[in-house]
C-alpha cells in the first residue's frame, strides 16, 4: 500500500509543532509543580496549567497517531512515541529522529 506522500508531510508539519509545544509545556508543568507543591504558590498558573497541559498533551497525541497512521507505522511505535510526552527533553529528541526518518521514508517513494 501506497503512502500520500502530501498527506504525510502536512501530518509531519503539525506534528514538528506540537511536539515543540508539547516539549515546553511539558517544563511550564514542572514549573508549576515546584511553585504548587514546593513553595506553596496559588495563582493562576497553579491552578490551571495541569488541565491546559492535558489538552496540550492530547493534540500531540493526536498529531501522532495522525502522522502514525498515514506514514503506515507499526502501532507500537505509535505508542512508544505516545510515551514521549511525559518525559521533559524527550519530545525535542523524538521530533528530530521522527522527521528524519519520515523524511528519508518521504524520498523513498
Amino acid at each position: 500500500m501506497r503512502i500520500d506522500a502530501a498527506a504525510v508531510r502536512k501530518a509531519l508539519g503539525l506534528y514538528k509543532v506540537l511536539a515543540v509545544v508539547a516539549g515546553i509545556a511539558l517544563f511550564v508543568l514542572i514549573l508549576e509543580m515546584v511553585l504548587k507543591y514546593r513553595m506553596d504558590q496559588n495563582n493562576l498558573l497553579t491552578q490551571y496549567w495541569g488541565a491546559f497541559h492535558g489538552f496540550i498533551y492530547m493534540a500531540y497525541a493526536a498529531s501522532i497517531a495522525n502522522l502514525g497512521f498515514k506514514a503506515q507505522w507499526p502501532m507500537m511505535r505509535i505508542i512508544a512515541n505516545l510515551l514521549t510526552g511525559f518525559v521533559p527533553f524527550l519530545p525535542f529528541i523524538a521530533e528530530r529522529r521522527v522527521s528524519a526518518d519520515v523524511e528519508r521514508q518521504l524520498a523513498g517513494v
